[in-house]
Formats: structure tokens, sequence, C-alpha cells
């Protein structure tokens, strides 16, 4: 038990000194974290927003196809984009398997069904409560969605959040993709993963502090913004 409450100080004593191995690895899952999420981003709030905002034949099909990839294990998502970049898949001659690129498509993967999924029915529920207002008053398509996006910022902003934990939190599909590389690919949850398998527990207490303290962020971030707007609606 001795051992155990040493192990937890001196992780504590490696994120207050800023401990170089630390912040390395810190900073790279932020990095492909931030850089997944602002292209799901790209992806997922257009495709969001037409799912929402138009009817066409099959878009059922593609919503509920949206809600199943919202559950995809992420073990199956490395495997798969492991098979696109390895040597005989289809993209292997870019050579982008075991590199932040990789752990970024997956990433990627994971996030934009999350994105999408929140974005429909966020924009759906609004387009629903101001439909019959903006058909009065003649609103060009276009600025439908600029006007229900803009009303919906803070609720859109809660679904990117919820990508970035997903993206931040991931360890299966990253590990099977970026192949854990010291200096490379080393991310917090496969550093974590290794360094306890190794029997190093003061790296991995503080890391996983160093997660924690983003994920509690992250909700705390989250949970002001939906006060915000429960207190704009009343």
């Amino acid at each position: 038990m001795n051992d155990l409450w040493q192990a937890f100080f001196k992780a504590i004593s490696l994120v207050v000194t800023l401990d170089a191995k630390l912040l390395e690895i810190v900073f790279l899952s932020l990095r492909l974290s931030l850089s997944a999420v602002g292209i799901a981003l790209l992806v997922a709030l257009p495709l969001g927003a037409v799912l929402a905002l138009t009817k066409f034949p099959g878009r059922r099909v593609v919503v509920i196809l949206i809600n199943v990839f919202m559950g995809l294990p992420p073990v199956v998502v490395g495997l798969f984009v492991y098979l696109l970049l390895s040597r005989s898949g289809p993209f292997g001659v870019f050579g982008l398997l075991f590199t932040p690129t990789a752990m970024i498509i997956a990433q990627v993967i994971l996030v934009v069904p999350i994105v999408t999924a929140i974005t429909r029915q966020v924009l759906e529920e609004l387009h629903l409560e101001y439909d019959e207002l903006l058909r009065s008053l003649d609103v060009p398509w276009y600025r439908k969605v600029t006007a229900l996006v803009w009303d919906a910022r803070f609720s859109l902003t809660t679904a990117a959040l919820a990508g970035f934990g997903r993206a931040i939190s991931e360890v299966g599909a990253v590990m099977i993709v970026g192949g854990n590389i010291d200096h490379l690919t080393r991310v917090m949850t496969t550093a974590i993963a290794l360094e306890a398998r190794k029997g190093d527990l003061v790296m991995a207490l503080a890391l996983g502090l160093v997660l924690l303290t983003v994920a509690l962020a992250i909700n705390l971030f989250a949970y002001s913004i939906t006060e915000t707007v429960k207190r704009r609606h009343q």
C-alpha cells in the first residue's frame, strides 16, 4: 500500500514539474485528437444538416446506419483502417500505417457518426419548431441553414466536445494503426497501457491523472454549455 501511495505522489510530481516525456505524450494526444475532431466536423456538420433539413430516398437508412456506426467497436474500426493502409491494402502505397495520420483517420471514423447524429437531432428539432415561421418569411434554404446552425451553436459545441472525448480516450483503434511507437505515435491511452504492463506505475498514473483532468474539463465545459442553453430558453 505504501508503494502505491509513493507511486501516486511521484506521478503528481511528474505532472507538477512538467516532465518532458509526459508533456511530449500529452501534446501529441491533444494534437491528434483536435485534428481528428476538426476534420470530423467538416464532414459531420454538413451531413447532419442535410439529414435534418432535407427529405430524399434512403434517408431513413442513412440515419439508421449513422446510429449503428456510433456503437462501432473501436478495434473493428482500427482493423478496418489497418487493412486499408497495409501494404496489401488499396492505400498501402502511401505508407501511412503506423503514423500519426493513420491514427487521425481512425479517430475521424469514430467521431463522425457521433457528431452527425447529434447535429441531425438538434437541427431537426429546431427545424420543426421554426419551419412555419421561416416559410412565412420566405427565407432561402441557405439562410435557413445558417440561422438554425447559429441558433444551435451551443448544442453543436457540445457535440464537438463529445467527439473530442471519444477521440482522446480511444486506445484500441489507435494502438492497431499507430503501433504505439515512442516519440512518434505514443499517445496517453496507449502509453498508459504500455507503462502498466511494464510495471511503471508512476508514468501510468501521471498520464492517467492528465487524462482524467482532460475528461473532467470536457464534461464541465459541456455542462456549462447545457446550462447556458437551458437559461436561454427559460
